[in-house]
Order: structure tokens, then sequence, then C-alpha cells
């Protein structure tokens, strides 16, 4: 569990980080539409999710790791990460964003993170898998 804490706080610190660069940068959230610039947050949790599994295969399970194993792990990272990740946007939209934009329309982002969240989990899970042949 300690591995999965510490990747998915350093998942929800750089997302909530990307925030508030974005903002500084003057990008803002709209109600509709995404930048361009918006689809790069998508590097921040492919990459240390990746990070955080190939950790926990190489550290944790002495090399070797079945896809369950590496799915339940990846969850973990991804649920750590999205509670600071939803806690940083909270802060971000009371404190910083537009008028207007309410946590109703950041929501919509929200669950798209979820389904790429759990997309990564899928691919990240299956690349970093040693045991082909046992599922767990």
């Amino acid at each position: 569990m300690k591995n999965a804490i510490i990747f998915g706080l350093l998942i929800g610190v750089l997302s909530g980080a990307w925030m508030f660069i974005m903002h500084a940068l003057g990008y803002s959230p709209q109600t509709s539409g995404l930048k361009p610039i918006e689809y790069v947050s998508v590097i921040i949790p492919l990459v240390v999710l990746f990070i955080g599994i190939y950790s926990y295969r190489s550290n944790e399970c002495g090399g070797h790791m079945g896809f369950l194993e590496a799915l339940m792990q990846s969850f973990k990272i991804l649920i750590v990460g999205g509670i600071v990740s939803v806690a940083a946007a909270i802060i971000f939209i009371s404190e910083f964003a537009p008028e207007g934009v309410t946590l109703q329309d950041f929501s919509g982002r929200i669950f798209g993170a979820l389904l790429v969240g759990i997309l990564f989990s899928l691919g990240v899970s299956v690349l970093l898998t040693t045991k082909p042949n046992k599922v767990d």
C-alpha cells in the first residue's frame, strides 16, 4: 500500500500543479470545449502509473507479477491520485476559476479522467505482467 500512496500522491500533486500552471499561463477551464494544451495533462497519470507499477513489480513482487495484481495496484494508485486531484480541483475552482465556472462544469473533465485512468490501468497492467499463464 505504501507504493500506491506514494505514486498516487505524485499523480495528484502533479495534476493539481498542472491546473495551476495552466491558469498561470492564461488557460482557464471553460464551460465547453478543451484547448489542445489541456491534453498534455494526460501524460501525467500515464507516466507516473507506469513508473509506479514498474516499481511495485521490481521492489515488492521480486520481478514477477500477475495481471490482476498489477490491475489492483493500478487502481489503488489511481484512487489516491484521484482524491488528491479532486481536492486540488475544488480549491482551484473555489479560488481561481473565472466567474461562472462551477464544479458541475468541471465534473465532466473529472469523469473523463476516470475513464482515461481505467484505460491506462488496463494497458499498464498488460505491459508489465510477467506471469502470462497466471491470472493472479
